[in-house]
């Protein structure tokens, strides 16, 4: 069966058109503990390990760990608390790869670490490090951060290096490429929004069909940033 992370306040019409995928829906509570315009994204309160395993931030309500559970998948919980001072909201925000671990390593939870440590780790000064990137394949990732971009090129990664803004995220200026989407499959990447109705979205859809990389857009809209749309299997 194929679930999906999604923030809370996911729109009736996203909804709608991600069950049409053959998804199962798990919302994630808000976090009373973080600033409202991250406090319900999936990016900021969980990181997927496997298919068998998600790390979850310490504090999550009983009934979404009630509901996780139902699925068979094993629950491990975060060291630390998060807290909407930075660097304590970022501790799960990593992009966590088949064979890399990328994020700002001075302030990953311990317990991220631990299952990570085996994993090539990239070392960035950008704390919201999965917010940043929009994973397109294991070498491939788009971000507006030059300094990610910097490193990542550097490691032998396709990097597609977009301008800041032009992503809606409410109670923000603006919201990041990473936080709008997620791969379904490895050549299927979801989007909160339509790519017609982003500044760039032309750049994204070519650095997309050089991945094989197919677009599947949940409305009309302009891209939101919800946080990253986090698919698993079980």
């Amino acid at each position: 069966m194929n679930y999906c992370f999604v923030d809370y306040r996911i729109l009736p019409v996203e909804e709608k058109k991600l069950r049409s995928l053959n998804v199962d829906i798990i919302k994630v509570p808000r976090c009373e503990n973080l600033y409202s315009a991250i406090d319900g994204h999936p990016d900021i309160q969980l990181n997927i390990l496997d298919n068998n395993t998600v790390l979850v931030q310490k504090d999550m309500s009983a009934n979404f760990i009630d509901e996780l559970k139902s699925t068979g998948v094993t629950q491990v919980f975060s060291d630390k608390s998060l807290s909407s001072k930075y660097p304590e909201d970022i501790i799960l925000n990593a992009v966590n790869l088949k064979d890399t671990f990328i994020h700002n390593i001075k302030f990953t939870d311990k317990m991220l670490l631990k299952y990570t440590i085996n994993k090539k780790l990239i070392n960035v000064t950008q704390g919201y490090t999965k917010c940043s990137c929009a994973v397109v394949s294991d070498k491939a990732i788009m971000t507006s951060d030059i300094k990610i971009y910097n490193e990542l090129i550097s490691k032998d990664f396709d990097v597609l290096l977009l301008p800041p803004g032009h992503i809606h995220l409410p109670g923000l200026n603006y919201g990041f490429i990473g936080g709008t989407c997620g791969l379904i499959s490895e050549k299927e990447l979801v989007f909160y929004g339509n790519l017609k109705n982003y500044k760039y979205g032309e750049l994204v859809l070519r650095f997309l069909n050089k991945h094989q990389v197919k677009p599947i857009f949940l409305s009309d809209t302009p891209l939101v940033d919800r946080g990253s749309l986090m698919f698993f299997s079980a």
